[in-house]
């Protein structure tokens, strides 16, 4: 199973899909349920650098909807997008304490997950300040690009 999810980080909501692969159609057809979810409203849509993201069909669909603007987050920088902390809440509080006899089963629990989400969704705050999260990075990026021998 793949879990597509938008994280709407005003309120917390999250507007999801789960699919059986993971392909640019399956992206493509969240994308649009997404767009149904908030019909005439400026979007913006923060991404990982995955294949399907960036298809022909994809850009095409994107260049047809202005509204609509992909931001995409460096490599290994996925942390940047709000929708990881709502991923690893789920896993945590719900996924990793359950086995699934099935993928009905799977789809049955991460659908009463959601509707429960939503019921009193969440939004995430950033609680450390900007520049500290630069500097932390900075570090890291300093310990693990030097030479070792």
């Amino acid at each position: 199973m793949d879990l597509f999810a938008a994280l709407e980080v005003a309120t917390g909501k999250v507007t999801h899909t789960l699919s059986e692969s993971h392909t640019a159609a399956d992206f493509l057809a969240f994308m649009k349920k997404v767009e149904r979810q908030y019909p005439g409203r400026e979007l913006h849509v923060i991404l990982d650098n995955s294949s399907t993201h960036r298809t022909p069909d994809v850009q095409a669909w994107l260049a047809e909807h202005p509204l609509i603007r992909f931001h995409y987050t460096p490599t290994s920088a996925s942390w940047l997008n709000q929708v990881e902390g709502f991923f690893g809440i789920l896993g945590k509080q719900s996924l990793s304490a359950t086995n699934f006899p099935s993928k009905k089963a799977l789809r049955e629990h991460v659908a009463a997950y959601m509707r429960g989400w939503n019921r009193n969704p969440t939004p995430f705050a950033w609680t450390k300040p900007a520049d500290a999260i630069i500097k932390s990075r900075k570090r890291m990026l300093d310990r693990i690009s030097a030479a070792v021998h």
